[in-house]
């Protein structure tokens, strides 16, 4: 069960020489920097290729030839993977210390105590892998014993419901969220889920890579039912069942581009009513694992009657099919916590045969992950205390007020909306709220149990209270204090039902930000993240939702089609760009992203502008670059990336954003600026003639 996001360097000096005066020495040192930064930017461009082509490869060239793909990753990114990586290694430092003083400690000596005593408990018993090996498949026992029992669909929806508090994800996915009708109050969202391939084409296609896939990926059901017990013939008839009840689910589920219409996925119905649209799906015996919650938005009816279809056949023939997929799935989702044997065929397929993976990342990596995604807050705030000190948010905070006022000021020039449109849009970017580094107040997790040395029955501790936490809300207002992702999260979003932006200190990391970084490449690098978040409150998704958040047409039907004209630009534009020789990008399916970059990048470098007009007396930031060619350089170098020809192909067919090339590329296309700051000529890839622009 997941709750549904928009589903992102402290230094000090110390004077040592008396020779210098205070301020020769702080001289001499800002130079030095600049000098460092120069060439660091030098060392990552391609000055062979002219960026008026090819702005991408211009800006990443050098960094591109010096690193191939690590082993342990199917994507790597200057920005976001290298940041991710010294968060991890932070992090990491952070636990081993609370592991060493948690070894110490019998009791907590106070609350404080307490929660490094949980951190500690739960980083340690992932460590332990003696341990896991020693426990086997025992911890799984109880799961399997129950599923073995399931002869009815009332049983199967029971052990449904477990599930699913389990975070394993089975016939349909969960998400407590904002009621898009009234945002003020908390529903339980119902949505199509429950299959183990990326996406439902893998199932219907007829290609020779989607039949490939699939019967490499009937080969991983069979091997992993086969580690949990079964024989090798059962395991292999079990996982051909469980191809065909998911096919069965495939069929009826949405194709990916309807499910980003958010009026796709919102039904408000009760218990009582679903269960009268099903006769045949007992949903109480789901809803009572769930604490019986009442407020609650169905799927689509077609993918429940469908739903009913596959567990009524499935269950005719005494339900083996149904116990073979509630089987597999819960293995598989609990795979890294059992040993090593399963976490290795699960990588094997999921990670080497999809997405190009060669080898697992280090035990220590994925541990810090995990009690980053479990305890987040907890670890948290000893990591802002490290890396996001001083003045960082006040800069940040400012940088976004300014971002703002550019979109305010840019409604205006657009002469596709109507005065009445246009003062709506001003009262909904009036009302955003930004929600930076971290939040004011920290969880303290006291309803989590947690026991040295048991790490599958610690994660389904966590999980089990997390999503107890979360049905709790359902029926009862917003808590808008509330953060979605945990302080050191490398990563933003954009909040339709709050009206909100969220930037987590992870993100406000060197090379996005750091309040000792030149301004224009803060502005070029997380400032245009920043654009990027806020124009998504007014994309194709984000527009159906007021300033309020609540979901509803707010815009004329005739300026509907007037932004629907140059959405189609904007499709058409991004449809143009290769994923590889064979694949282009799907515009339709990156389209809202697409549209928050042109508007990130055109907003951000407006404040950018106006920040300078504030500071005519700021010297040029870097020799031998002039600032506004460091603002796009900033950008674009943020965005330097490798990935796995397999991984590429994956995110073609799931990812909402368009590769990293298609993004810098499409977006400094779009803004006139770029081409006076690098003298583009008209005509040229990054000057085009007709340009799109939204926002």
């Amino acid at each position: 069960m997941r709750t549904a996001d928009r589903t992102l360097f402290l230094a000090s000096v110390l004077l040592v020489s008396l020779s210098i005066s205070p301020f020769s020495q702080g001289f001499a040192q800002e130079n030095s920097a600049r000098n460092d930064l120069k060439a660091e930017i030098e060392s990552l461009l391609d000055p062979s290729v002219d960026p008026c082509q090819d702005f991408y490869t211009y800006a990443c060239g050098g960094w591109l030839a010096k690193n191939p793909l690590p082993s342990d990753k199917p994507i790597f990114s200057r920005g976001f993977s290298v940041l991710a990586d010294q968060n991890l290694t932070d992090l990491r430092e952070i636990l081993d210390e609370t592991l060493a003083r948690h070894a110490k400690r019998s009791e907590p000596e106070s609350p404080k105590a307490e929660i490094a005593d949980k951190l500690g408990a739960f980083y340690g018993s992932c460590l332990d892998e003696t341990a896991i090996e020693r426990a086997g498949k025992r911890p799984l026992a109880p799961w399997l014993e129950r599923i073995d029992r399931v002869r009815t669909v009332e049983q199967a929806m029971a052990v449904v419901g477990d599930l699913q508090l389990a975070n394993v994800e089975v016939l349909v996915g969960l998400a407590i969220e904002s009621d898009f009708k009234d945002p003020t109050q908390t529903i339980l969202y119902v949505v199509p889920g429950g299959l183990g391939l990326p996406d439902r084409d893998d199932y219907l296609k007829s290609d020779a890579d989607a039949v490939a896939l699939r019967a490499d990926y009937q080969k991983y059901v069979a091997k992993m039912l086969e580690l949990s017990g079964l024989g090798r013939r059962a395991a292999r008839r079990s996982a051909a069942q469980v191809m065909a009840f998911e096919t069965a689910l495939a069929r009826v589920s949405l194709p990916r581009i309807e499910m980003r219409n958010p009026e796709n996925l919102y039904h408000r119905t009760s218990p009582e009513e679903l269960a009268t649209l099903t006769p045949r799906l007992p949903w109480q015996a789901l809803f009572a694992a769930l604490g019986s919650p009442r407020e609650i938005s169905a799927s689509p009816s077609s993918y429940l009657s469908g739903l009913e279809a596959a567990l009524t056949e499935a269950t005719a023939e005494g339900a083996e099919k149904l116990r073979s997929y509630l089987r597999y799935h819960a293995v598989a989702e609990f795979a890294d916590r059992l040993p090593k044997r399963f976490g290795a065929a699960h990588f094997d397929f999921f990670s080497r045969r999809l997405l190009g993976q060669k080898e697992p990342q280090a035990r220590w990596q994925r541990c810090v992950t995990a009690t980053d995604q479990a305890l987040g807050d907890a670890l948290g705030q000893a990591f802002v205390d490290r890396r996001f000190a001083g003045e960082s948010k006040t800069i940040a905070l400012d940088m976004i007020h300014r971002i703002e006022a550019s979109f305010g000021a840019g409604l205006p020039e657009l002469d596709w909306m109507d005065d009445a449109t246009r003062e709506r849009a001003r009262e909904k970017l009036a009302a955003v709220r930004n929600k930076i580094g971290y939040p004011d107040r920290f969880r303290d997790y006291a309803e989590v149990r947690l026991v040295r040395g048991d790490y599958f029955g610690n994660a389904l501790s966590v999980d089990r209270a997390e999503n107890r936490r979360q049905l709790a809300k359902v029926g009862k207002p917003v808590d808008r204090s509330e953060w979605r992702l945990s302080a050191p999260t490398v990563n933003a979003f954009y909040n339709p039902t709050g009206n909100e932006m969220v930037y987590p200190a992870g993100i406000l990391q060197k090379p996005f930000f750091s309040r000792e970084q030149p301004t224009p490449i803060n502005y070029g690098a997380v400032g245009m993240a920043m654009g990027h978040e806020l124009t998504h409150g007014f994309d194709d998704q984000g527009r159906r939702f007021d300033g309020t958040g609540q979901l509803r047409e707010w815009w004329d039907p005739a300026i509907v089609t007037r932004f629907e004209e140059r959405a189609q630009c904007v499709v058409d534009l991004y449809s143009k760009f290769d994923v590889d020789s064979e694949l282009k990008v799907d515009g339709k399916l990156t389209l809202g992203e697409n549209i928050a970059d042109l508007g990130g990048i055109r907003h951000s470098w407006n404040a950018w502008r106006t920040w300078v007009a504030e500071h005519p007396e700021a010297p040029p930031a870097v020799p031998g670059f002039r600032d506004e060619q460091l603002f796009f350089l900033g950008f674009g170098q943020a965005w330097c990336t490798v990935t796995s020809p397999q991984f590429s192909k994956v995110l073609a067919r799931v990812d909402t954003h368009s590769p990293s090339h298609a993004r810098v590329n499409g977006a400094v296309s779009q803004l006139p600026a770029f081409a006076e700051a690098f003298g583009c000529k008209v005509g040229t890839p990054m000057n085009p003639e007709n340009r799109c622009r939204v926002w």
